[in-house]
């Protein structure tokens, strides 16, 4: 039998509340594995033990294994009985046909009544493959690392390990919204709050008719590929063009910026109440541009409904760049595309807006009607990663 043998990262730290990170956690796994039927899925210990079934390729395992938040790391392992010969057999089928020059053997032995210490399994084993193979062993740097693990009722044998994700558990920490802009920023903002247990929906503010779709169709790929971290997610794409103009003909030029800002997330919270989100997740990085300043990003947040949340707040743009082509969604972000940040936008913006003025101009809108009439025109499009077939057979 294969498993996949998750070791937890936070979770490990969560002492009697583990048990409702590692319950999320098994929720989370279920979704990101929905189209292939999965055995028995329990915890053991500081690892997660998931029973995978023979149509299940090693190589989509170990990609949706390292999408999983809350592991440190994974191996995929074989199970067999705890003994010495069988587990010596088993590593030496798993190391045929290596091209390795060096490698090492490591043993945690949770049975210890096993009539060996982990030092002497480590040398049989080892002698076993040196034997066999004729490569040599290195225990600081070896190509290639044997990892066995003894139980009382059996062993597991397997080849490396693979990084998680790290993190708490998707879903632990409640739910949120992330304004998505297309740009490079958003999608890293959205990863490090989904990283610290936030489910998240996304929301997009477009200009079409009045600018091309291109924003819209980077977003849905951003979108779809930052779902593959929590399984399913909804993107509502909102028509803003119409509001833009609506401010363009009632504002004047240099607080125009602060005031689309305003409307974004009066419009994003009410489509979070919709959704039974508890907070906005935005990209913003302080001083990056003129609505970043911090007296702008004040006066912005005053019109927000929920808190808004920035991690990328501290962060410089090749911070951000480094960690959006490690994540996979730079070369999409920096796509060239027409969207509203770059509609109506004045040549000399209002960086320090004070509150009394913003408010005056304000004053001459139907706030609530514009906001209302933006949700209603919303388009919500259902994501979901990967289409589901079946149920568990057993969670424990």
């Amino acid at each position: 039998m294969r498993y996949l043998i998750g070791r937890y990262h936070e979770v490990a730290l969560k002492g009697q509340n583990r048990w409702r990170f590692t319950a999320q956690l098994k929720r989370n796994l279920l979704d990101l594995m929905g189209d292939y039927r999965l055995g028995t899925v329990r915890s053991e210990g500081p690892r997660l033990l998931v029973e995978l079934p023979d149509e299940l390729p090693d190589a989509v395992a170990i990609e949706r294994g390292a999408l999983l938040f809350g592991l440190q790391n994974f191996t995929l392992s074989r199970a067999v009985a705890p003994d010495l010969k069988t587990i010596e057999h088993q590593a030496l089928a798993a190391v045929h046909g290596t091209n390795a020059r060096s490698f090492a053997v490591r043993t945690r032995r949770e049975n210890k009544n096993f009539p060996l210490n982990s030092m002497e399994i480590d040398r049989e084993i080892g002698g076993a493959i040196q034997r066999a193979l004729g490569i040599a062993v290195n225990l600081e740097r070896p190509e290639l690392t044997i990892n066995l693990e003894l139980f009382t009722d059996r062993a597991f044998v397997s080849i490396g390990k693979h990084p998680g994700a790290g993190g708490l558990p998707v879903g632990i920490s409640g739910r949120a919204a992330a304004l998505l802009s297309g740009g490079i920023d958003s999608p890293v903002a959205a990863y490090r709050m989904m990283r610290r247990g936030l489910r998240l929906d996304f929301i997009h503010f477009h200009s079409y008719p009045l600018l091309s779709r291109t924003s819209q169709d980077k977003v849905r790929d951003l979108a779809a590929h930052l779902t593959r971290y929590q399984g399913r997610a909804n993107l509502f794409l909102v028509p803003f063009g119409m509001l833009q103009r609506e401010i363009v003909a009632r504002v004047r030029r240099p607080l125009r910026v602060v005031l689309y800002r305003r409307f974004m997330l009066r419009i994003a919270g009410a489509i979070a109440a919709q959704t039974g989100a508890q907070a906005m997740v935005t990209g913003e990085s302080l001083g990056q541009v003129a609505s970043q300043t911090l007296d702008n990003m004040q006066v912005i947040e005053r019109a927000a409904p929920i808190p808004v949340l920035r991690p990328l707040v501290g962060m410089d743009k090749n911070e951000i760049v480094e960690q959006a082509r490690r994540l996979d969604t730079f070369e999409t972000s920096i796509i060239p595309d027409q969207d509203c940040c770059t509609l109506f936008v004045p040549r000399h913006p209002e960086t320090h807006a004070r509150p009394d003025e913003v408010d005056a101009a304000e004053s001459g809108l139907d706030i609530d009607r514009m906001v209302s009439d933006a949700v209603k025109e919303t388009e919500r499009i259902d994501l979901i990663f990967p289409p589901r077939k079946f149920q568990p057979l057993l969670v424990c």
